[in-house]
């Protein structure tokens, strides 16, 4: 299928996607997904997160504003998701600012089988134990070769690894495809990648392949590109780019840059 054949299919079907989300933005991503066409819930305590994840159809896991009761949670939801079959998505936030968060991801990655993990160079390369000076929850600068680290990392995980930037990397562990589509603004409003990894969640709930995910950082890199048309500023930016996700049809196809 092409690009728009899995949102088409996505609005056929309004996936239910449960995000344990960054509390920073998890108004836009709710905003994102429904824009896109897809149904968010949000739901963290633990007395409800297994029940919540079986009446969706795919979850994703974000550690950007982890706490300990929230870390609990992810790991009943994981498990949850893992027993039904579920898409599962993991976004590791900011893994390499902090032990704590190091210990939460290795918890999380011996608890449950991820589906797709979406993260950008630094976070991917912290996961693979490999050398790269990362500020935060920011990318950072590394020497490795990106469309390796994919690769390597989908073969230690045993799953498919997005690694957004400039060109998003993305790998099963066999095909490594880059997506060249985005603009650089969207690196200054944050939320962006966390947005990336629900709507990854949702296509991922079409079909779990990596043309799915493929599909997804596409046309999300399209709905950027037009998003800059409109506004140049990141605090409008924003808002267009929900505009652009709502917006993408079948003509947005011939847009699609990918190296393969």
């Amino acid at each position: 299928m092409d690009a728009y054949s899995y949102l088409y299919a996505l609005r056929q079907t309004s996936p239910l996607v449960h995000n344990m989300t960054n509390q920073v933005v998890a108004n836009f991503v709710a905003n994102g997904l429904l824009a896109l066409g897809a149904s968010p819930i949000m739901a963290y305590a633990e007395e409800e997160v297994g029940t919540i994840t079986n009446i969706c159809h795919s979850t994703a896991l974000n550690i950007g504003t982890i706490t300990s009761e929230a870390f609990y949670a992810m790991l009943l939801a994981g498990k949850a998701a893992n027993e039904l079959d579920h898409p599962l998505v993991f976004d590791p936030v900011g893994v390499g600012a902090s032990d704590y968060r190091k210990k939460c991801v290795e918890r999380l990655l011996e608890t449950a089988q991820m589906t797709l993990i979406r993260g950008n160079a630094g976070e991917i390369a912290t996961l693979c134990g490999i050398q790269w000076e990362a500020k935060g929850v920011d990318s950072g600068e590394g020497d490795y070769d990106l469309q390796n680290l994919a690769k390597e990392a989908a073969i230690k995980f045993n799953c498919m690894i997005a690694i957004s930037g400039e060109i998003d990397w993305i790998s099963d562990g066999q095909r490594i495809v880059g997506v060249k589509n985005g603009h650089s603004l969207m690196t200054k409003v944050t939320g962006m990648g966390c947005l990336l990894t629900a709507v990854s969640a949702a296509f991922l709930a079409v079909e779990q392949s990596l043309d799915s995910v493929i599909a997804a950082h596409s046309l999300y890199g399209v709905a950027g590109d037009y998003a800059y048309q409109k506004s140049t500023m990141p605090g409008t930016f924003q808002m267009h780019f929900i505009d652009q996700l709502y917006l993408l049809n079948e003509n947005d196809n011939q847009y699609i840059n990918i190296i393969e």
